[in-house]
């Protein structure tokens, strides 16, 4: 008897799987989801804002084109203003909105789609990331004005990607728990990720305690800014919105500032751990951990303190690398180690390069941490450590497990030998007398 055909989406009686077609079709329909659930929030945001600090001559369209700006603004999509220049220092933290939409969906993709298999996991992402490029697309086309337009190239291209990482994730996190995917890996790719993810995850924790001393030393300064502007109750609900969205850009910034290159805030400024020298700031109650001016190294001798957290956190990467693939050889660890941090300073770099952006083409034009500096002294700081603690760790390691490899000794003596193993010389004691009758010419030992 014939098998019927599976429906789209399921699986067949023989496990068959659903095609590229389904998949696409159900990824545009997750996808408009997303842009639909996402638009709605932000649009509920906006005519708030709206109602609390309203604007003559600003009706529904204005409303809508606003909150498709912010909703491409999660993308990290920046826009250019007329008179102003380009807008680029984008808050990190509403990327989690549609990074969070974008997750669901895949595991929908996932579930209805009867993906059964890690390898197709792929197409699911594909077919969500491809429709929804597509979607932010056209909401930068529809979002342009005479005042601002968005980047069309950085919608397509944030939204691919925010699909495809996001999407994917979670369209892998429905088929198993994330200790199973961990140990579908190799040993040695394994034990890489999770020295990586340990590193930059004790990183970060240490950008944002050193963020968040910085806000409380300066806490009083910060209250006096926020009285200034007056916001009122909603005007403080969203500024508070607004600086928990930059938390995240914060803490990349802390982590440029323990690694040593620190960061800038307009042209000719630097915040390090050496010494700072900043201008005028914009009015932001969370900037008031960045006081203007000029002023020397950090107070206390915290210099070497603060210096010393990147070498703490690849120590860490270290150990964690050791954990996850104890059977090393000697010189395979640290040239682990050395692996994982060059793989930490590309991430690093990435991250310091979307943390800041300009604000117009004044003097803010630059503003964040450098991403190739970031990147190779992360690299160089974290590869360091990592290979010396993965080193010595798991050199420990094996000598407490007796696998070190012995090293070769001296030749023991064979009791067969006569001569006990050792080299014998024989000499003819007639050879110095019968070398001159054979016509030789005497040797060393003939003279006098």
């Amino acid at each position: 008897m014939r098998t019927p055909p599976a429906p789209r989406g399921q699986t067949g009686q023989d496990g068959s799987e659903a095609g590229p077609r389904s998949l696409l079709t159900l990824g545009t329909i997750a996808a408009l989801a997303v842009t639909g659930t996402g638009l709605a929030v932000v649009t509920l945001l906006v005519l708030i804002g709206f109602v609390a600090a309203p604007h003559a001559g600003f009706g529904l369209p204005a409303v809508l084109r606003t909150a498709a700006m912010l909703w491409l603004v999660g993308h990290h999509v920046g826009f250019t203003f007329r008179g102003a220049g380009r807008i680029g220092l984008l808050p990190l933290g509403l990327v989690v909105l549609p990074g969070v939409l974008l997750w669901r969906a895949g595991r929908w993709v996932t579930r209805v789609g009867g993906v059964r298999r890690l390898r197709h996991v792929g197409l699911a992402a594909l077919g969500l990331a491809i429709p929804y490029a597509i979607a932010t697309g056209a909401l930068g086309l529809a979002s342009r004005s005479a005042l601002a337009s968005a980047s069309l190239l950085q919608a397509v291209a944030w939204g691919f990607l925010l699909a495809v990482a996001a999407g994917g994730l979670g369209a892998a996190r429905a088929l198993a728990p994330w200790g199973t995917l961990v140990r579908l890996l190799p040993q040695r790719p394994r034990a890489v990720v999770v020295a990586v993810a340990g590193g930059l995850a004790a990183l970060a924790a240490m950008g944002a305690l050193v963020a968040g001393i910085s806000l409380a030393v300066h806490l009083h300064e910060a209250g006096t800014l926020e009285r200034s502007l007056a916001p009122g109750v909603v005007g403080t609900v969203l500024l508070l919105l607004l600086q928990f969205g930059y938390l995240p850009n914060a803490i990349v910034w802390a982590i440029a500032f323990t690694l040593g290159p620190g960061f800038a805030f307009g042209s000719a400024t630097v915040v390090a751990p050496t010494g700072s020298a900043l201008g005028e700031l914009p009015a932001l109650p969370l900037l008031a951990a960045l006081p203007p001016g000029v002023h020397s190294a950090l107070p206390g001798g915290l210099e070497p303190v603060v210096l010393a957290v990147p070498y703490l956190a690849g120590g860490l990467g270290g150990l964690l690398l050791v954990r996850a693939a104890p059977a090393l050889g000697l010189d395979v660890a640290p040239m682990l180690g050395l692996v994982c941090g060059a793989v930490s300073g590309c991430m690093l770099g990435l991250l310091a390069a979307v943390s800041g952006g300009p604000l117009g083409d004044g003097r803010l034009a630059a503003v964040g941490p450098s991403p190739w500096q970031v990147g190779v002294v992360s690299a160089l700081e974290l590869g360091i450590s990592m290979a010396v603690a993965a080193g010595a760790l798991n050199y420990l390691a094996l000598r407490r497990t007796g696998a070190l490899p012995r090293q070769p000794g001296p030749a023991k003596p064979d009791p067969t030998d006569p001569g006990g193993g050792a080299h014998v010389i024989y000499l003819d004691s007639r050879s110095a007398e019968e070398a001159p009758a054979q016509g030789k010419p005497p040797g060393p030992a003939a003279l006098p």
